[in-house]
């Protein structure tokens, strides 16, 4: 399958959330969370390298620009703390900032439509609103397209 496939980069996607999630709940660092990650997930389907490759740079570089993140959140989450935003829905709004961050060739549609289906699969519906309000909100700042 080509590494490029949109659904396989979901997938990509969803690894990189949980193990965010995973360096968040278990106090880990990205190096831990990403070491751990993967051999876990042995009987799973597997990921081709580029984009086992894909996830950890998107779990490595969200938490390395994790100040920098939470200030466009805090920015632009009206009303809302980072810390007392739900796990996930933080989780997912720091991947989405740091890919608009740093992946200027996935368009921003794309980005924010990505976070948004692993806010319905791992928040809910609920979610949703807030996640996408905020990401379009950045994204504007951003000046991206």
């Amino acid at each position: 399958m080509n590494p490029a496939d949109p659904q396989r980069r979901r997938q990509a996607r969803e690894a990189a959330l949980q193990m965010l999630y995973q360096s968040e709940i278990g106090k880990a660092g990205a190096f831990e969370s990403i070491a751990t990650y993967w051999p876990a997930r042995e009987n799973d389907p597997p990921l081709e390298v580029p984009l086992q490759e894909f996830a950890n740079t998107l779990v490595r570089g969200a938490m390395s620009r994790r100040e920098e993140i939470d200030a466009l959140l805090v920015a632009h989450a009206n009303n809302w703390r980072v810390e007392r935003m739900g796990v996930i829905d933080r989780l997912v709004l720091r991947l989405g900032v740091y890919e608009m961050l740093a992946e200027a060739e996935t368009p921003s549609k794309v980005i924010i439509n990505e976070a948004l289906e692993l806010t319905r699969t791992y928040s809910g519906e609920e979610a949703v609103g807030f996640v996408n309000g905020v990401l379009d909100s950045i994204r504007k700042e951003l000046r991206r397209s």
